[in-house]
């Protein structure tokens, strides 16, 4: 499987200069791509293929006094940027046709040299290396300071250079990893996720939410006030703007570092793992919003799934449907309706349930009933 490796880069003040350069260098290829195939599309001329919109945008424009300046930068980077640009296009025709499942994709935008995150990826063909001394080579931009954190566990395909925000750089390697199945667990769980507790598991352990964003929002305030009496265009406006992303991407992060740990515990103790599969765009929707944005429900789950894959653990997801609060763990029994603000709530067979625990309890079963199905065993019913 492949995954990704992130690690963070200190280039020079003549390395920062030339990586704006190749930012520009493809912004401006990918811009010039999407502006010939749109007047293309408007006057009803065929649609460019690949191969002929890089010959015009790359290898003729270098030729034009308005587009020299191209030379400068590694070739690789603005064949890659034209890269995106065609998948970009194949995934709306995809997205258009019903070929792609899920939400409608809208056609490629043009790219601003004012958006807070800006990108080049080089390819093995850029001949990019980790030197000796431990930096990483980029062509026509020198070796840069990396900060590793641990080792690469096999020879990269490709490196994308980030800048993000606050004005920090990643480098993102892609690597193919291979599988390192844990000893068998005895444990299998099932996790309900919430706002009150961010998790709580079917053997009754509950993890208080974090929340990240809640805690430095009196920060986060403070520097948006700052930034807010600054004028437009001017320099201590772009000192704020800096300031304003830096104070959330430590929220980001604290975020990401915790909901590892915790992904990786869970994998590790459990042979298997079942959560209920949430509408978090719905519930994006609702006067919740922050707090559902705040806790990250998605990057948890994709962080479990990622894990149980590599590690040979079994990851599964119950519909969103499944009535796991309304159904009682122990005889079976459905209740009428489960407001929000009932947390514990008594069963006409005796039994009284703690809302989420008995949620958990209910999600384990049903993942439990999914596998036996999809593997053709008997079905049980929830206990």
């Amino acid at each position: 499987m492949q995954l990704r490796y992130n690690f963070r880069l200190y280039p020079t003040p003549g390395q920062r200069a030339a990586l704006a350069r190749a930012f520009g260098c493809a912004r401006v290829v990918y811009n010039d791509g999407l502006r010939l195939r749109a007047e293309a599309h408007e006057r009803g001329l065929p649609y460019i293929p690949d191969g002929e919109l890089s010959r015009r945008v790359i290898t003729e424009a270098k030729k034009t006094p308005q587009r020299a300046w191209l030379g400068e930068v590694s070739a690789v980077v603005l064949q890659q940027a034209l890269a995106d640009l065609n998948t970009a296009y194949r995934n709306f025709f995809a997205s258009l046709t019903g070929r792609r499942t899920g939400p409608k994709i809208a056609e490629p935008r043009f790219k601003s040299r004012k958006d807070a995150r800006q990108s080049i990826r080089f390819t093995r063909n850029a001949r990019f290396t980790v030197t000796a001394g431990g930096r990483l080579r980029l062509p026509k931009i020198g070796d840069v300071p990396v900060r590793w954190s641990r080792s690469l566990p096999s020879e990269p395909s490709s490196v994308t250079v980030v800048k993000d925000a606050a004005g920090r750089y990643f480098a993102s390697f892609v690597v193919e990893v291979d599988t390192e199945p844990l000893p068998k667990a005895a444990g299998e769980v099932g996790i309900d996720l919430g706002l009150t507790h961010f998790a709580v598991l079917s053997d009754g352990r509950k993890i208080t939410n974090p929340r990240w964003l809640r805690r430095a929002e009196r920060r986060l305030r403070k520097a948006q006030r700052a930034l807010c009496r600054t004028a437009k265009g001017s320099a201590n406006r772009a000192k704020a703007q800096v300031r304003v992303a830096r104070a959330h991407a430590r929220v980001a992060d604290a975020r990401r570092d915790w909901a590892h740990k915790l992904s990786t515990q869970i994998i590790r103790d459990n042979q298997a793992v079942y959560v209920e599969n949430l509408c978090v765009k719905g519930l994006a929707r609702t006067r919740l919003a922050k707090s559902v944005h705040d806790a990250g429900w998605a990057q948890f789950t994709a962080m479990l799934a990622y894990k149980a894959a590599r590690h040979g653990r079994t990851f599964a997801k119950v519909d969103r449907w499944f009535p796991s609060s309304k159904l009682c763990s122990s005889c079976g029994a459905l209740a009428d309706s489960m407001p929000l603000n009932i947390r514990t709530w008594a069963c006409s067979c005796g039994t009284v349930h703690d809302r989420d625990v008995n949620a958990a309890i209910n999600i384990l079963a049903a993942g439990r009933a999914d596998r036996l199905n999809a593997c053709g065993g008997a079905v049980r019913p929830v206990a």
